[in-house]
């Protein structure tokens, strides 16, 4: 069976879109006290003090391949905590997404 150039083309450029997809994931920082950066309900922040909301958006497609919606999620979290840090807030409160990829979290300072 042989290959056609164009075949052989897309079949390289799939691998390398896949195996991008699998990097996407490690290309999120980690900013320095962003692991003191805790998830909550809204009930559980009541007496917080409010510190703002940050929307943080991350690739849900590497070219037309979608990503894994928990890596998705975990780069979106980890966004949100370095936002957190930035803004004096210790506790995230995640609000709904209508679309993979993007979301809204409320930024609190619970702890002392």
């Amino acid at each position: 069976m042989k290959f056609s150039k164009g075949m052989l083309l897309i079949t390289a450029i799939v691998t390398l879109l896949a195996g991008l997809g699998g990097c996407a994931s490690n290309l999120i920082g980690v900013r320095e006290g962003s692991d003191h950066v805790s998830l909550a309900e809204a009930s559980q922040v009541t007496a917080c003090q409010p510190k703002g909301k940050t929307i943080v958006t991350v690739l849900a497609k590497i070219g037309i391949i979608p990503r894994n919606e928990q890596d998705v999620e975990e780069n979106l979290y980890q966004l949100a905590k370095n936002n957190a840090v930035d803004a004096g807030a210790d506790t995230l409160v995640k609000g709904e997404s209508k679309e993979l990829g993007k979301r809204l979290f409320e930024m609190y300072k619970c702890r002392p």
